[in-house]
């Protein structure tokens, strides 16, 4: 009798001990560490890095491959936090940086139409402001003054032989005083020529437009060629607001597009404009673009070199949108994490569309409703590649993207 008490008390105690060993027995389940999530093992105990008790994790049936479960010490350790996503409006808008320069269209170079020595030069300053018809040098050219000569002459041999002389010198005269009008010489300076009877050494060539000077590479003494030019003057009422753009963006750059060019040099100035010239051709080397904007320029307050910023506006559209920083791109493709179940966790690949501060536009991949990983999705991505030695992107099929 006392044998089998005793039996059946040993018996007893062997069950409980059985039952306070492994609580998790008969569950498929595997034991990790929250800090050194590389130790795996099938029963619980220490963690030989840290010493930490090893954490009991479910196993799943069917596991998706591209999935990933983490328990509650990691997701806090983390810092992983989702949003789910919903339908919404983004805006269209992209900030370019630039420069403000001359409009080349209202540019324009003052030359001399014969060749001749520099005796006296009337501007002498880059940036001087020259006005249409001022006088800009007076040169000394021996071709010019025999020109003259020869239109002198010319008047006085038709006062001689008026009536006695089957010459046409009428017809001499004009071509002598087009010859005059090809080199430079005004209409009021033959006239002058023709009333005074004399030809002066020197002939004045006047500016035949206005502008200020931007470059002036003769002095006085200086030989001019034949069409050498004397000054180039620009006309700043207008001026180009040119910014840079990437190719990716290009596709924001549309024929309606509100444009606004800040000039941060004063006071932020904002001045409404439009695209007028998009470069056609892309640098290779830095797959940048040219992108041309005209700004009226009201009491000469801009001046070319000035900085800016063109903030192109389009119009917003609706679709989904998540944070820059949630979605992981290598060049070739973009993923997210999406949140499936408690502390579960899988890689999906996307489409991305706008992009605009710091939200971008999801195109295809995920739907509304879907809860993404926003915050330690960079994470999220070593963890993976940390524990199946594979990068997440290599488990999705890329064609049918």
């Amino acid at each position: 009798m006392k044998f089998n008490i005793l039996m059946l008390a040993l018996l007893v105690f062997l069950y409980s001990c059985k039952k306070e060993e492994d609580p998790h027995a008969g569950h498929d389940i595997y034991y990790t560490c929250s800090m050194h999530p590389q130790v795996v093992s099938d029963k619980p105990g220490k963690c030989p890095i840290c010493h930490m008790d090893l954490v009991p994790v479910e196993k799943k049936k069917n596991a998706d491959p591209n999935e990933i479960i983490l328990n509650d010490e990691q997701v806090k350790l983390g810092n992983i936090k989702t949003v789910a996503l919903s339908d919404g409006s983004m805006a269209d808008k992209l900030t370019l940086t630039g420069t403000l320069n001359f409009n080349q269209y209202q540019m324009q170079a003052v030359s001399s139409r014969v060749m001749g020595r520099v005796e006296r030069l009337y501007y002498k300053n880059i940036g001087d402001f020259v006005p249409k018809g001022a006088p800009l040098v007076d040169i000394y050219s021996e071709d010019l003054n025999n020109a003259k000569q020869e239109y002198l002459l010319a008047l006085e041999r038709r006062k001689l032989f008026v009536g006695n002389t089957s010459i046409d010198f009428d017809q001499l005269l004009q071509s002598s005083r087009n010859k005059l009008y090809l080199w430079g010489m005004s209409e009021s300076q033959i006239k002058q020529l023709e009333r005074s009877g004399k030809a002066t050494p020197t002939t004045t060539v006047f500016s035949n437009a206005a502008g200020y000077i931007t470059d002036l590479s003769i002095a006085e003494g200086d030989y001019l060629a034949e069409g050498g030019t004397i000054v180039n003057l620009a006309d700043l009422s207008s001026l180009w607001a040119e910014a840079q753009v990437y190719s990716s963006q290009m596709a924001l750059l549309q024929k309606d597009s509100k444009v606004t060019v800040y000039i941060p040099d004063l006071d932020n100035l904002k001045i409404n404009g439009k695209i007028d010239f998009t470069n056609p051709e892309i640098s290779a080397s830095s797959r940048i673009n040219l992108v041309r904007v005209s700004v009226p320029n009201k009491g000469n307050l801009l001046k070319p070199g000035m900085p800016v910023y063109v903030l192109v506006e389009n119009k917003s559209r609706d679709g989904l949108s998540m944070p820059v920083d949630a979605v992981i791109r290598d060049g070739k493709s973009s993923t997210v994490w999406v949140k499936t179940a408690k502390n579960t966790f899988v890689n999906r690949m996307v489409e991305t569309g706008l992009e605009y501060e710091d939200r971008i536009e999801i195109t295809s991949g995920i739907k509304s409703g879907d809860e993404v990983v926003v915050s330690g999705a960079y994470l999220l991505n070593s963890e993976y590649i940390f524990k199946k030695g594979v990068d997440p992107m290599a488990g999705h099929d890329m064609s049918t993207m």
